[in-house]
């Protein structure tokens, strides 16, 4: 963890885009979030129930449509780890690796291909020490805040045209492959293949995500340039 993202990273270089730096943080080796199961019936009870609730809201629909109902359920905020399924379901408020945990669960269930995505954004020092005065608050790590910027995590669906998509469950959105700096922008993503399979790679709108590698993540230039 003490090595920087930046050694990890991928420059791209899709035409049209211009570099960012890249962000000296410490979350290169940092590993996906993932509720744990007490091998027992009250876990088993809790995982059922969430995707129970999601089938019941998806209503038939589009199974790659974003399971917004969970911001609904949970607010985002401090969560402590190690969490289990029982736990979690209990809770008011989880922070990003348990909603993107339970997020791969759906879209699992659902049928979709899924993969853990860990991100880089850069926020405000105003953002982050509001969020690490939370945090501590909490007695909960702020291990992901490092100065203006953050380690998040969400989640990469793969689509029937074998394209990416990351939907962000603490925001309940998509993330926009075109990035453009400023608050809340992108500067790293890494997509998991937890299977074990050879190494693919695929589309994220211009970008080509080699999985299981940082990247990059350069600013477009705007229309008007």
């Amino acid at each position: 963890m003490s090595s920087a993202v930046g050694r990890e990273l991928v420059i791209t270089g899709e035409p049209g885009l211009i570099e960012a730096p890249a962000p000296s943080v410490r979350w290169e080796s940092w590993p996906a979030s993932r509720l744990a199961h007490h091998g027992a019936a009250c876990c088993d009870a809790a995982r059922e129930w969430v995707l129970a609730f999601d089938y019941s809201q998806l209503n038939a629909g589009d199974p790659l449509t974003g399971p917004r109902w969970l911001r609904h359920k949970f607010k985002w905020g401090p969560s402590p780890w190690p969490m289990h399924w029982c736990e979690s379901v209990r809770r008011d408020a989880l922070d990003c690796g348990a909603l993107a945990s339970i997020t791969q669960e759906i879209y699992t269930a659902r049928g979709v291909r899924n993969f853990p995505a860990q991100l880089v954004q850069q926020y405000s020092h105003e953002a982050t020490r509001h969020w690490s005065l939370n945090w501590e608050g909490e007695q909960v790590s702020c291990g992901w805040i490092s100065d203006d910027t953050i380690y998040h995590e969400a989640c990469a669906i793969l689509t029937p045209a074998g394209e990416l998509k990351v939907w962000d469950p603490s925001a309940s959105w998509w993330i926009n492959p075109k990035q453009f700096g400023g608050y809340g922008s992108l500067l790293a993503l890494r997509v998991l293949d937890l299977s074990g399979e050879a190494a693919a790679s695929y589309k994220w709108g211009a970008h080509d995500i080699a999985l299981n590698r940082w990247h990059h993540i350069e600013r477009a230039r705007p229309d008007f340039a």
